[in-house]
């Protein structure tokens, strides 16, 4: 007589699901993208962005499928891995390779997708692990949306800040995404200086008024509408250089921040205070350039609006 499972784990199918992760020098982290998903996805594709390090050595070291393909931004590089990737499952996760899934989500994903749900997307907490700490007071639970059908979702088309637009319902699950960057501050610095370079771009050409929304802005809707919405209608109609203090002083103070330590105050001040202020500084330069006299004809350009 054959001998039952030692644990009903053993016997999970395999869900029918993608994981596309996408890469450019990220050689410190895609081993932990890769192994927390490899071996319990169906299929796992890298998506790399000509990397000059080892990351497609280390990514061949893994069951997955590695393709290069020039970046733009992360919104067209998405869409590109939906279109041209030879995608056959029903469902796809983005994951990127400073993010790893917990095996109590990929239980949840199993179980769920088992299930047959409705909801043609999910949104997942995102867990941030910052110098070896969890950053919990400020920031968690953030929601973001990486499961969804195929055939059901695409990328808005925005420089930067993108989300995904999924068609039909969409459900929340329990369990965690991890990130934690291993590359560095440096790294980090020197990534949110071209992330604020483009935010800036984006609000002197549309102040973010008139630009081609693709997700909603609702007060009363999921995280990320809530969060365009508040972006719209409070954000970019506070006074630059002012408004990063009155976003740090919420996160740090008022969502008490400060009691998780050394470690969350540095990540507070960089990504509340000095990110959004780098980008308004960036701001305010490019519309004084815009009033300046044009050298060749003398007149002043019309700055942008």
């Amino acid at each position: 007589m054959p001998q039952a499972p030692e644990s009903a784990e053993l016997i999970v199918a395999t869900p029918n699901l993608t994981v596309v992760i996408l890469t450019l020098n990220e050689e410190p982290n895609v081993a932990q993208a890769l192994a927390s998903v490899c071996g319990w996805a169906k299929r796992v594709v890298v998506l790399d962005s000509f990397s000059t390090d080892r990351t497609i050595e280390v990514a061949r070291r893994h069951d997955c499928k590695v393709f290069q393909h020039a970046f733009v931004n992360y919104a067209a590089q998405r869409n590109h891995a939906l279109q041209n990737l030879g995608i056959n499952t029903e469902w796809v996760l983005f994951l990127d390779a400073d993010e790893r899934v917990t095996r109590e989500l990929r239980d949840e994903i199993t179980r769920i997708l088992a299930s047959r749900p409705e909801e043609n997307g999910f949104h997942v907490r995102y867990r941030l692990i910052w110098m070896g700490k969890w950053i919990r007071r400020g920031y968690y639970p953030s929601w973001i949306l990486r499961l969804f059908r195929l055939d059901h979702a695409r990328c808005e088309d925005r420089a930067v800040n993108e989300r995904l637009v999924v068609e039909g319902k969409t459900g929340y699950l329990e369990g965690d995404l991890i990130h934690e960057d291993h590359k560095g501050i440096d790294a980090w610095i020197e990534k949110h200086n071209s992330y604020a370079k483009r935010e800036a771009d984006l609000l002197l050409r549309t102040r973010d008024e008139e630009c081609n929304e693709e997700i909603p802005a609702r007060l009363f809707g999921t995280q990320a509408e809530r969060k365009r919405w508040l972006r719209r209608r409070v954000w970019n109609r506070l006074p630059p250089l002012g408004r990063p203090f009155i976003y740090f002083v919420y996160r740090y103070f008022l969502c008490l921040g400060f009691l998780d330590g050394v470690e969350a105050f540095t990540f507070h001040f960089l990504q509340a205070l000095w990110f959004p202020m780098l980008i308004d500084i960036k701001y305010v330069e490019a519309r004084y350039k815009a009033k300046r006299p044009d050298s060749s004809t003398g007149r002043i350009s019309p700055p942008a609006s």
